[in-house]
């Protein structure tokens, strides 16, 4: 009966709109929001004179489309998981509203047309440290899902990857502060995506990925995980105001930021449920904005 259904699903033609919100929702837009952030606040940092505007905006829109082409290959590669989990099962591919071989061709222009933007608009470093990104997290990062969970550790190096696009296209070259974003947005990555694992760690299983260990059916392991890189990143988000980079305003608020980010790491190793997992997952989504966004004004109010 499933398998009647997908394919009369594919029999149906879907509007304009609905194909329009497919290929948009293929693009994981809440994810390249987090992208842009990260490569503005490199590309702010790393502009040695006045804000290049036109090549701000190329440098933008060239790492949008190499991520939304990523987003996109990686919902064609787990178009089968996808099918399986509850959250991911009304996706535009595992619902059977677009084709996995249209899917396929519109990441790979995607991706194509980001990186041609970024050696041409920006610099050729620009454009190889995002399609760097795209391999890696493609071709490492997504198989490894299946196979161990130290598959997040492997993300985590693409991941934190935008910061040193939008550095490598202002700047021409990497320095010190582009290494700091860098280790910020790395270690930021743990308890976001650790939160969601436990979050939906039912489904992951139902999908055979394996984000966390096995036998940490408690949740123990995981919340102490969150707990250490909550720990670990207070400091590292000090680098700038060490290094110079930053100021009074910065150090505040990220300070008050990571504060309320260990409080609810806490209150998630004392409550190991999906609620408290949903607020490390709120957390970290105000954290990231906050820091880049302080660092990143600091820069032009200077």
């Amino acid at each position: 009966m499933a398998g009647i259904a997908h394919s009369e699903t594919l029999g149906k033609r879907p509007s304009a709109l609905q194909a329009a919100a497919d290929y948009w929702q293929l693009t994981k837009p809440e994810v390249n929001l987090l992208v842009l952030f990260s490569a503005l606040a490199g590309f702010v940092l790393g502009e040695r004179g006045p804000l290049n505007f036109p090549l701000l905006i190329a440098t933008l829109l060239g790492t949008l489309l190499v991520a939304s082409g990523t987003g996109t290959l990686n919902q064609y590669l787990e178009r089968e998981s996808d099918r399986t989990m509850r959250r991911t099962a009304e996706r535009p591919l595992p619902a059977g509203r677009l084709e996995a071989k249209t899917a396929r061709n519109f990441g790979l222009i995607l991706a194509a047309l980001g990186g041609a933007l970024l050696w041409f608009a920006a610099n050729p470093l620009a454009s190889l440290l995002a399609l760097a990104t795209l391999a890696s997290y493609l071709l490492l990062y997504t198989p490894l899902k299946k196979r161990t969970p130290l598959c997040t550790l492997v993300g985590a190096f693409p991941g934190a990857m935008p910061p040193l696009i939008g550095w490598a296209a202002a700047h021409g070259s990497l320095g010190a502060t582009a290494w700091e974003l860098y280790a910020i947005l790395f270690l930021w990555q743990f308890p976001h995506f650790l939160a969601i694992a436990w979050m939906y760690r039912e489904d992951y299983a139902r999908a055979g990925l394996r984000m966390l260990p096995a036998r940490d059916t408690r949740g123990l392991w995981t919340s102490r995980e969150i707990l250490a890189f909550l720990f670990a990143l207070i400091p590292v988000s000090l680098l700038p105001v060490w290094m110079g980079h930053a100021g009074l305003a910065y150090t505040t608020g990220a300070l008050a930021a990571g504060s309320y980010f260990i409080w609810r790491g806490m209150r998630l190793a004392r409550e190991r449920t999906a609620g408290m997992a949903r607020q490390v997952v709120f957390a970290s989504i105000i954290y990231l904005p906050v820091v880049f966004g302080l660092i990143t004004l600091g820069r032009l109010s200077f």
